[in-house]
């Protein structure tokens, strides 16, 4: 394309050229400077489009509220450090505008890089230079992520509609490593030989794959079993069938946290109602026997501590009704000890950075979630890889595995 005819210029300015037209000649407008003015030109006389584009992506007005847009796709990148992806990390876990705006920018990238990286190669400046006509670095505004989607909507059909034909499931791909061959002088030419396809071990609908956590994901792919994890040792044990005091009026008992990990430091505390009890005492014993908190007398059935308990500890907990001048305690000898463990800080903090990273990975989450013994909130990510996938024996399978931990738990 030698330049932009009148009539794409007009087009280009009313918005009336279809998807691969719009691709093309934004990649023209990109790299010529004559056509990139007489589009400018075009589109300062529309008035509606200015204003929405200047409202998007003008360097006013939002500075203060929301990340810019050059902010957002470093981050998307991984180009941030120290200080300044600390900053874009707090502004991330307060602001769901923005939040959004990563998630669909980094959508965006995922369809379109690989198509341009084959295309043009890694030297033209990687995928936003493609697009930077469309993707001014100012900040991202309150409405961004809609802003972002009509301005990109078109280029995403038609890539995907180029790389894949027709819309299918999202191929989980990951490349087994390869060992490095010795070679004791290197060839001068460079090699012709085409890279190796990553190994497709499963076709899912979902989000990105982290790099860091490919093994994670392959391992429970291709053996479409999630292993128990070991933070969830030690904390149940099988009950005995003379545990009843054949009394059962008097029979209540615990209900949660038990045989589980707790992501927050401040559990919640559930027990089941006791007839005729006026009222409740939870006290919660560390791995030491000694008394870490204890709560005053409640009348209702849960209690949520106030004070945070020590990261990456054993706890047991009991509760004591009182009734007609007595203390009935649950869980009481020959019953097995309720002991719940309160996650590690590092793993509770990669956890939070995975979430705000990644939050449309529900595979790659569900399987952080159960490593970690957190199996409740595997669950639900699991159930939401299986909504997006109804028709997917392997997500159904990975749900059934982690209910059936999650039962030997209970």
């Amino acid at each position: 394309m030698e330049h932009l005819s009148q009539k794409q210029v007009e087009d280009y300015s009313l918005r009336q050229l279809s998807a691969a037209e719009l691709l093309a000649v934004s990649d023209h407008v990109s790299a010529c400077e004559v056509c990139r003015g007489r589009v400018e030109s075009a589109l300062s006389g529309d008035v509606v489009f200015v204003g929405l584009h200047e409202d998007a992506f003008s360097e006013t007005g939002f500075e203060s509220a929301h990340l810019t847009a050059g902010q957002t796709a470093d981050y998307v990148d991984q180009k941030l450090a120290g200080e300044a992806l600390q900053m874009v990390d707090d502004h991330l876990s307060g602001c769901e505008q923005c939040l959004l705006a990563v998630a669909d920018l980094r959508a965006f990238r995922n369809v379109v890089a690989p198509s341009l990286d084959h295309r043009y190669g890694p030297k033209q400046g990687g995928w936003l230079r493609k697009f930077e006509f469309l993707f001014k670095v100012g900040p991202v505004p309150a409405f961004g992520a809609a802003a972002l989607a009509v301005l990109v909507l078109g280029a995403i059909a038609w890539l995907v509609w180029r790389t894949q034909g027709q819309k299918g499931p999202e191929v989980v791909a990951i490349s087994s490593p390869t060992p490095p061959v010795s070679q004791p002088t290197p060839s001068p030419e460079p090699s012709l030989q085409p890279s190796p396809a990553p190994e497709v071990v499963a076709q899912l609908n979902d989000g990105e794959v982290p790099p860091a956590y490919q093994n994670l994901v392959k391992k429970a792919l291709t053996s479409q079993r999630i292993e128990r994890s070991s933070q969830l040792q030690g904390l149940t044990r099988q009950g005995s069938s003379l545990m009843g005091s054949g009394n059962q009026a008097w029979e209540f008992s615990v209900l949660e946290p038990v045989g589980s990990v707790s992501l927050t430091d401040r559990p919640a505390f559930r027990w089941s109602t006791m007839e005729g009890a006026a009222g409740y005492v939870v006290e919660v014993y560390d791995d030491q026997f000694k008394l870490a908190a204890s709560s005053q007398q409640l009348t209702n059935r849960s209690w949520t501590i106030q004070q945070p308990l020590p990261r990456g500890k054993v706890y047991s907990w009991q509760v004591k009704a009182l009734k007609d001048g007595q203390e009935i305690t649950s869980p009481r000898p020959p019953a097995p000890q309720a002991k719940f463990r309160v996650l590690n800080q590092s793993k509770a903090n990669e956890l939070a950075r995975a979430k705000r990273s990644y939050p449309s990975s529900h595979l790659t989450l569900g399987l952080l979630y159960a490593d970690a013994g957190l199996l409740k909130e595997a669950e639900q990510q699991f159930r939401l890889l299986l909504r997006a996938n109804p028709d997917s024996p392997l997500a159904r399978t990975l749900l059934r595995q982690i209910q059936s931990l999650k039962r030997a738990t209970d």
